[in-house]
């Protein structure tokens, strides 16, 4: 009868194991883990723009951490990390940068060192970029303040449309600003150069978002698909 007993009491119980296990959970562990991981992932960030976000959410959940445990000092530390961020974000977007093209020669020196360079994350976002292709190609550089920041090599159709063989931006600068002067606010650099309009390979999920929100759209091009964007637009 004791045993049966038991196991009444056991049964009588077990509808409220779940929810004594949900109390037992410490919540505010879990937002410091939480914290904790978002600062750590943004150091992983390439783009100084995703790392100063994600780590300023990193710092808010870390300051609302400090408060809920009376931590005052991880509070007030984080918090003084946030105002940073806000800072340098607003200085990024804010600031008026000075933008330039500097065609240079196909064969030119330079290119062929900075490709050098950053052959490994060139081939990230840019996987079917063939390394020893020399067509005739129109090369240049994207200068920021007189600073090379990126590498566009287009080479032109038959039917005066023009292909992006290489469009890249060094992880510094990859916060959409180069794309907005090139394709939008001052696309009439590139008509004046006689391009019209454009196609480029699909990339990686990364370098297609990139493209979509510089006015890209899927197409097909010569049997493949791709993304194109007019110029006239």
């Amino acid at each position: 009868m004791v045993e049966i007993n038991q196991g009444k009491l056991c049964a009588q119980k077990s509808p409220n194991y779940r929810g004594n296990v949900l109390e037992n959970i410490n919540w505010f562990e879990i937002i410091g883990y939480a914290a904790s991981v978002l600062v750590a992932i943004s150091l992983t960030m390439s783009s100084i723009v995703k790392l100063r976000v994600l780590n300023m959410i990193g710092a808010i959940t870390f300051t609302v951490y400090g408060i809920l445990i009376n931590a005052h000092p991880i509070a007030m530390v984080n918090g003084f990390i946030i105002i940073v961020n806000v800072y340098f974000l607003f200085d990024m977007y804010g600031r008026n940068e000075y933008f330039s093209i500097m065609v240079v020669d196909k064969e030119s020196t330079y290119k062929s060192h900075f490709i050098e360079f950053y052959r490994d994350d060139i081939l990230k976002y840019n996987p079917s970029y063939d390394f020893s292709v020399e067509k005739d190609q129109c090369v240049f550089f994207i200068l920021r303040d007189m600073v090379p920041a990126g590498l566009m090599i287009l080479e032109k159709n038959e039917d005066e449309s023009h292909f992006v063989v290489l469009d890249y931006v060094i992880p510094k600068f990859r916060d959409f600003k180069i794309g907005q002067f090139l394709f939008n606010d001052n696309s009439k650099i590139l008509k004046s150069k006689g391009i019209k309009s454009i196609y480029t390979a699909m990339g990686n999920k990364k370098h297609q978002r990139y493209l979509m929100k510089m006015g890209f759209n899927r197409n097909v091009y010569l049997g493949k698909e791709v993304f194109g964007k007019s110029l006239f637009n």
